[in-house]
């Protein structure tokens, strides 16, 4: 979130491991560990409606047009676990979106800057709140969380099935095994490499609003429209800046 908000301002290092050596130098280890708690109660939020409002609205949408016209085709199939995803997804962020801001604010805040909230959740959350005019939490980043999770999670879903798919055609195709075959750890490892393989193009697709989300957690751009920062940041920092971490972090 540093990198992505302040390297271009020369206030923090652009890659991954001198940002590490800042922090550990200014900080200390617990520097690390800024911000994680929101993430892990943000994240696991997320997850329990991205997943679970999946399949409800593959069951919803399936039951409505006929599950057997779907699977007859694989472009209805596609469209079926894209409408499904972005469903879940959008109610997902909204669970996600209070957790978010204040984990962003919580890291791209700089030691000794001004408009810095308190490191631990509960007290972090109630300085947003009191500050809700400029901070505009709870769902003030809902918008730019939608733009870049809602086409995340569909292009997830969709390249992550697509590739399982493969995969499976192409080990009963090359050695006779088929799915059902296939041990539990194989299946395992399959659903793990597919998953990491779709993330990767997610993050491609999505990191512009991933950016421009770090940049509204600092006090100079909390006024500015998005188009602003956009246009300042330009678009090769758009597409790129924090995408090789953000690629590491897919994958752990």
């Amino acid at each position: 979130c540093r990198a992505q908000a302040h390297s271009k301002a020369g206030r923090w290092p652009s890659g991954l491991i001198p940002g590490i050596r800042k922090i550990v130098a200014t900080e200390g280890a617990a520097g690390m560990r800024v911000g994680w708690v929101p993430t892990f109660f943000g994240y696991g939020a997320q997850g329990l409606f991205k997943f679970g409002l999946n399949e409800f609205f593959k069951d919803i949408y399936s039951n409505a047009l006929g599950e057997d016209w779907i699977m007859a085709s694989k472009a209805r199939k596609m469209a079926l676990w894209a409408a499904a995803s972005g469903s879940a997804e959008i109610f997902a962020d909204i669970a996600l979106c209070p957790f978010e801001m204040t984990k962003v604010k919580m890291q791209v805040t700089l030691p000794g800057q001004e408009g810095a909230i308190p490191h631990k959740l509960i007290p972090g959350m109630r300085a947003m709140a009191a500050n809700a005019a400029e901070t505009k939490f709870p769902f003030g980043s809902l918008t730019p969380l939608w733009g870049r999770q809602v086409p995340y999670t569909m292009i997830k879903f969709v390249g992550f099935y697509l590739t399982a798919e493969t995969v499976y055609d192409q080990i009963e195709k090359r050695y006779g095994y088929t799915q059902k075959q296939l041990s539990g750890s194989t299946k395992l490892g399959i659903t793990f490499a597919c998953g990491y393989w779709a993330g990767i193009f997610c993050a491609i697709a999505t990191q512009p609003m991933d950016n421009l989300v770090s940049m509204k957690g600092i006090p100079e751009n909390k006024n500015k429209p998005w188009g602003q920062m956009a246009s300042e940041m330009g678009t090769l920092n758009l597409f790129t800046k924090g995408l090789g971490t953000r690629i590491i972090m897919i994958g752990t």
